[in-house]
């Protein structure tokens, strides 16, 4: 991507967090945004903040495959065009895999994986169909690192990057470039709109367990997405995002099973 002004990028799980960072920056770039989340109230906020370029707002359940496939039609009926797709939105359960219902899984699955897989074949269509347009797809540190209590949200970030990198292969000599953010702490509310479990392998309430990511998140918003843009500019095929998401990915790469060792006294 050689420029975001002039072009339009779609974003999911605009209503805050990473996603409302995106649609704020990229609209201070000249980029028209098209925001999407489940919550109207959040995403009227995301758009009060961005002036001087078309915005457009979609209630939006990622996990629905056919309002992710209206949402793509309606982005480019409203702006004409689509450069850019942001598979952004995500949540997260907190709890052991032999407590965790089947319910509790599919529903983190459908929005974490399902909604970048829904996301990302319904705007290639309109993508191909632009000189420069980019995939980008969050995946977590947590899809590199496996951590107790965290497996349905491990399976899902893990699948959200061997899916990313896969399609970027594909597409590799065509006009779509494809990348996976893999952000670190930040300081979003994924924590505390998260499902969670106090067990055998953590006490914690649900409380102490969202200060205590809190406290672990060094990030805003913001600067994750500046991260993130600069590396859409480059279409890096990996976006670290922070000090904390390098680190871990160092230490999986040179230690790719002992590193559980290291990490576990985190989470008891």
């Amino acid at each position: 991507m050689s420029t975001f002004s002039g072009k339009v990028a779609a974003i999911t799980g605009a209503g805050s967090g990473m996603g409302e960072a995106l649609a704020i920056s990229l609209s201070q770039q000249g980029c028209a945004v098209a925001i999407a989340d489940v919550d109207a109230d959040k995403l009227e906020q995301t758009a009060n903040q961005i002036s001087g370029v078309e915005v457009s707002k979609h209630l939006v359940d990622v996990a629905d495959r056919v309002q992710v496939e209206q949402f793509a039609a309606d982005v480019v009926a409203h702006h004409g065009r689509v450069n850019m797709i942001f598979n952004n939105a995500g949540v997260s359960v907190t709890d052991t895999v032999s407590h965790m219902s089947y319910e509790n899984f599919e529903w983190l699955m459908d929005i974490n994986f399902w909604g970048v897989v829904y996301g990302s074949k319904a705007f290639l269509p309109y993508l191909e169909q632009v000189s420069e347009a980019q995939i980008i797809n969050t995946a977590s540190i947590f899809g590199v690192i496996a951590v107790p209590t965290q497996a349905a949200y491990n399976a899902s970030k893990f699948a959200v990057r061997g899916f990313t990198y896969a399609m970027r292969e594909e597409l590799i000599e065509t006009n779509i470039g494809v990348s996976c953010v893999q952000p670190g702490g930040v300081k979003t509310n994924i924590a505390q709109a998260s499902r969670y479990y106090p067990n055998d392998n953590t006490s914690a309430s649900k409380d102490e367990f969202t200060a205590r990511f809190e406290d672990m998140a060094k990030l805003t918003p913001a600067q994750a997405a500046e991260l993130i843009l600069r590396g859409v500019l480059l279409n890096k095929a990996q976006i670290l995002v922070g000090r904390d998401a390098k680190v871990v990915a160092t230490i999986e790469r040179v230690m790719p099973v002992s590193y559980l060792k290291l990490l576990r006294s985190l989470w008891s």
